[in-house]
């Protein structure tokens, strides 16, 4: 299901359960989308803006990364102002695969 945004009309949000398992471990599999994914896992939904994360990468390639965990249904993302908001979507993801998203983050940091 699409989703659209006032600012990026390319905002999208997958369903967990219309990803396959190899989708979910390519998005899994990359090291500064699991510290993402943690940061996320530490905050309450909706308080980490995209430009507030510590990545070790140039602001197009964090886009990248955010988007392919969209495409993951990791990730749920809302625009307020100049501002895009994340949610992780755990609930959601572990339905569809019990186990894989808390054995991938919730262990110690790469």
């Amino acid at each position: 299901m699409a989703v659209e945004s006032g600012r990026a009309r390319t905002l999208t949000h997958v369903d967990p359960a219309e990803v396959t398992l190899q989708s979910a471990l390519d998005a899994l599999a990359d090291p500064v989308r699991r510290c993402i994914l943690r940061d996320l896992a530490a905050h309450p939904d909706w308080t980490r803006p995209c430009g507030t994360f510590d990545l070790p990468v140039k602001k197009a390639t964090a886009s990248h990364h955010f988007s392919v965990l969209r495409s993951a249904g990791l990730i749920e993302q809302r625009d307020e102002g100049a501002r895009r908001l994340n949610r992780l979507r755990r609930p959601e993801f572990e339905a569809v695969f019990p186990g894989l998203l808390t054995a991938t983050i919730d262990r110690e940091a790469d």
